[in-house]
């Protein structure tokens, strides 16, 4: 892991900075917009930040190809929690854990999404492995609009293992298939209760073990000819489902 990640953009710095993230240092570009830069400036003095004024352009050296509006900081590495974190959330909060399992979502725009909906549903904490994964970087905090400070993330070596071990914890995991036989709409209870939901990779789905690690597998109902939904969209769906039903069931 490196020993620093950078961040931009006002709404990820601002909410790293009120998550208590460490930041080792900001810099803003000289004559970057009041708007962006002055609540950034205030919050990072309160914490005793240092900041630097810079040419923009030193800026796009740093961080390239990061929207940054101006502001990048310095920050120490994300730090993933661990499965029995997010458990222990669900419990603190007096509610039945609601997880996410993402197989390989690879797309680090769609991780970043995901996480946004995540934390507006009252997902619990979000589960991603190891391989073949976007991680938690830049990118990722500044599409989930700072979300990633507020929904902790777990990396796993293995899924089909963390999904046994998440079983035994009385947890039902449901996998979200186009193949499936059973619509979500249609799905009974099992959205009510202890749930982990599976979403499969951007192009290929849920790989062959994890699928047949789930308890029941649910297809969301489509209309139109296209079969696939985006990634983030459907997970966003499933994800409002749940939220819809548990208010339902109060």
């Amino acid at each position: 892991m490196e020993e620093q990640e950078w961040i931009g953009g006002k709404h990820s710095l601002l909410e790293a900075l009120h998550a208590g993230r460490t930041i080792n240092k900001i810099w803003v570009a000289e004559g970057a917009q009041k708007h962006l830069t002055q609540l950034i400036v205030a919050e990072a003095k309160k914490h005793g930040i240092v900041v630097q004024f810079v040419d923009k352009r030193k800026l796009d050296q740093m961080a390239p190809g990061l929207q940054h509006q101006g502001v990048v900081a310095q920050v120490a590495p994300y730090a993933y929690a661990e499965v029995d974190d997010l458990l222990a959330r669900a419990q603190e909060r007096g509610e039945p854990p609601f997880l996410l399992i993402l197989d390989e979502i690879e797309d680090p725009h769609n991780l970043g999404s995901i996480l946004r909906t995540a934390e507006c549903t009252g997902v619990h904490g979000v589960i991603i492995p190891k391989r073949r994964s976007a991680s938690v970087t830049a990118t990722v905090s500044k599409t989930s609009a700072g979300a990633v400070e507020y929904v902790p993330v777990a990396r796993v070596t293995n899924l089909v293992q963390t999904m046994e071990q998440l079983k035994e914890a009385g947890v039902w995991i449901v996998g979200t298939d186009v193949g499936a036989k059973e619509e979500m709409y249609r799905s009974g209870n099992v959205l009510t209760g202890p749930v982990a939901i599976v979403i499969g990779n951007e192009n290929k789905g849920m790989g062959r073990l994890v699928r047949e690690t789930c308890d029941v597998l649910v297809k969301l109902p489509m209309n139109g000819r296209l079969n696939s939904l985006n990634a983030s969209v459907a997970a966003g769906v499933i994800m409002y489902e749940v939220l819809r039903r548990r208010r339902a069931e109060g």
